[in-house]
């Protein structure tokens, strides 16, 4: 069946068309070390357009970064130095969590700042169709005259006064009114504009990268966490349709937010954990098997217990993989290849079902269980094949054994001379290898299939 996604601004799931697709997803501001809730949200569109790219679909793929927001100015004043050297440091780190992660890049990755000169001219647009209006340096976007405010969010006028986090300035005209561009306190950074020195709102520049560098009035996919819908997204809507004329986004694909033990992760609390320090303890394979174990849409929250499942899960994974190339003795083949083909089906049609990734992998592990038992066969080495294959190039889990390098050639010799000792019946010989090996953490059982391994 064709990929179906559910788009938050209509509340259906909808078929995506086959061809080219134009992907962007709002990136992170880069005034922190990432945690591992910027892990999921990274994760989840990394693997959405992986499997796009699988069912042939051509992606150009957007991802910003915000290199300069109150929360940037604000770090240079804690740390006492320039906003630049914030956003710079924490850029880096940002490139090294991505790539620890096993992450793609996007195909590009604009910086805010790189970008002002096209701001202003959008804002420009803006004030010149009545949208936008100036007063003392600042720019505002004027909500009430954009006829479809509220439609992402579902919200009238009247809720978005109770909740939202609104900008409080009384000079603006309407209190629902939100920043274009921001005049520049002393010793803030700032850039020349035709209302003097300032900086861009943070809306705004979602806005305009997407649009300039996915080369489009209108994205095929706008996605980001559910946090973002209001009031980000929908005044990145406001803001483009206001001035284009023409619909921002077709899809927008929302993810659920990440929880500590059910509590909001927060510095204050303790419970605050790093992308590094998350896959110094636990590994990146075992947090992507864990954001996969639930729906990208849904809430996730992390434990301890949970983590060490998908330890096993993952543990689970190299077993069959390793056992199904290691065994050298073939078994009767009385499999029937074709059951692999079935997984496969089933799998696809979770995938294409809005990316439902904790059914695709449940599928997955049933396509092991039956594997495991025709070691060595046909059907087995087909089911290795696709496993591999999607675990790699649609998840993007390295799946490396334990011991990177695999098994030293002396441990390839141990087990060789334990397989012989067992077909000669030498079972005193067998056991002094098998003690040996697990001296070395490596445990070898005796199956139907003959000897296969794991490490401990």
């Amino acid at each position: 069946m064709p990929v179906q996604i559910y788009n938050t601004l209509t509340r259906k799931k909808e078929e995506l068309k086959k061809g080219a697709i134009k992907m962007y997803t709002c990136g992170v501001t880069v005034y922190d070390v990432c945690h591992i809730g910027h892990a999921r949200s990274l994760y989840v569109f990394d693997v959405i357009k992986r499997y796009l790219e699988y069912r042939k679909y051509k992606v150009k793929f957007i991802r910003n970064i915000t290199d300069i927001d109150d929360k940037i100015i604000n770090k240079a004043k804690e740390l006492n130095i320039s906003a630049k050297e914030v956003a710079e440091r924490y850029t880096r780190a940002y490139y090294e969590d991505i790539k620890a992660l096993g992450i793609a890049k996007a195909d590009k990755e604009p910086k805010a700042t790189e970008n002002i000169p096209d701001m202003i001219k959008h804002i420009q647009g803006l004030i010149e169709k009545g949208f936008a209006y100036e007063i003392e340096g600042d720019v505002y976007f004027s909500v009430r005259k954009f006829k479809d405010y509220g439609k992402l969010s579902g919200q009238n006028l009247e809720q978005m006064m109770v909740g939202a986090r609104i900008e409080k300035d009384e000079r603006k005209l309407d209190p629902l009114d939100f920043a274009l561009w921001k005049k520049s306190k002393e010793g803030e950074p700032s850039w020349p504009s035709p209302w003097g020195k300032g900086r861009p709102g943070w809306h705004i520049e979602c806005s305009v990268m997407s649009l300039k560098y996915l080369k489009t009035k209108t994205l095929d996919i706008h996605a980001g966490g559910r946090d973002l819908i209001f009031p980000h997204h929908e005044n990145e809507i406001a803001q483009a349709e206001a001035l284009t004329a023409k619909p921002f986004a077709k899809h927008w694909i929302h993810h659920g937010l990440l929880t500590i033990n059910g509590q909001k992760m927060a510095k204050s609390l303790g419970n605050f954990i790093t992308i590094q320090d998350a896959i110094k303890k636990y590994g990146a394979d075992e947090l992507k098997i864990f954001f996969l174990s639930s729906h990208y849409a849904s809430p996730i929250d992390f434990t301890e217990e949970k983590i060490i499942e998908m330890y096993k899960a993952v543990q689970r994974i190299k077993i069959f993989m390793a056992n199904a190339k290691i065994i050298w003795k073939k078994h009767p083949d009385d499999s029937s290849p074709e059951i692999v083909e079935e997984y496969k089906e089933k799998f696809f049609d979770s995938m294409d079902d809005d990316f439902n990734t904790p059914k695709a992998l449940g599928v997955l592990f049933d396509l092991i269980t039956e594997a495991n038992k025709f070691l060595g066969s046909k059907m087995s080495d087909l089911a290795l094949k696709f496993i591999e294959n999607i675990f790699q190039e649609v998840f993007g889990i390295s799946l490396k054994k334990d011991d990177e390098e695999g098994l030293s050639g002396e441990e390839l010799s141990l087990l060789d001379e334990r397989r012989s000792a067992r077909q000669k019946s030498d079972f005193k010989r067998s056991d002094e290898l098998r003690e040996e090996l697990r001296k070395r953490n490596i445990i070898v059982e005796d199956t139907k299939q003959g000897q296969v391994w794991r490490r401990a």
